[in-house]
């Protein structure tokens, strides 16, 4: 078998690596990664933090590569891959202390992003985080001029698809029981957003 592999993902695991060292504090937390894609994120991650585990999920048309990509790897860290399609099935019925997601919002349409932060918001305890890495807009305007590009090739797969604005992330987020923990820089214009959930109000 020759594995598909990303070559965006492979430049962008060491950075999001060093970010997730800063966020998951302590022994066996519980990660959820949505849209796992080709798992080669989860493998590494759960490589290394061996003492958490990784949770893979997606659409049902992906679980084929995901299951061969993870049978591959053989860590007993790493689970899935969960059946999840966004507005389709049901949160994995599994409690969760971080929710991780890479590249997914742009090719999301935006009612399926909202979709997904209402869910997370009625799914996630207190304290529990949500990690959203990927391009974003800021202030309505793109923040180079390869991400107007980019942006232009998603419209032109599907209309529904697009860079999505920091500013309309944040407002869902909060809408949903989140607060900003911090934006981080990424290399080649991306960004990586922790939300954390705050005390459910009665």
């Amino acid at each position: 078998m020759t594995k598909e592999i990303s070559s965006a993902n492979d430049r962008n695991k060491d950075p999001i690596l060093a970010v997730l060292k800063e966020v998951i504090i302590g022994d066996s937390i519980r990660v959820l990664e949505v849209g796992s894609g080709s798992a080669q994120h989860a493998v590494y991650f759960a490589k290394n933090f061996k003492d958490i585990i990784w949770t893979t999920s997606d659409i049902a048309t992906e679980h084929t590569r995901i299951r061969q990509v993870l049978d591959a790897a053989k860590l007993p860290n790493l689970r899935g891959p969960l059946a999840f399609e966004i507005g389709k099935d049901d949160f994995p019925k599994y409690s969760y202390d971080i929710v991780f997601t890479a590249n997914t919002f742009h090719i999301l349409s935006w009612k399926q992003c909202k979709n997904l932060m209402k869910v997370l918001g009625n799914r996630l305890r207190e304290g529990s985080q949500v990690i959203i890495y990927g391009p974003f807009n800021y202030d309505g305007k793109f923040t180079s001029e390869s991400n107007a590009e980019f942006d232009k090739w998603l419209k032109q797969q599907d209309p529904q698809r697009g860079i999505r604005s920091f500013e309309d992330i944040n407002k869902n987020m909060i809408k949903n029981g989140f607060v900003l923990f911090k934006d981080y820089e990424m290399p080649a214009n991306n960004r990586m957003l922790v939300f954390t959930r705050l005390v459910f109000m009665k």
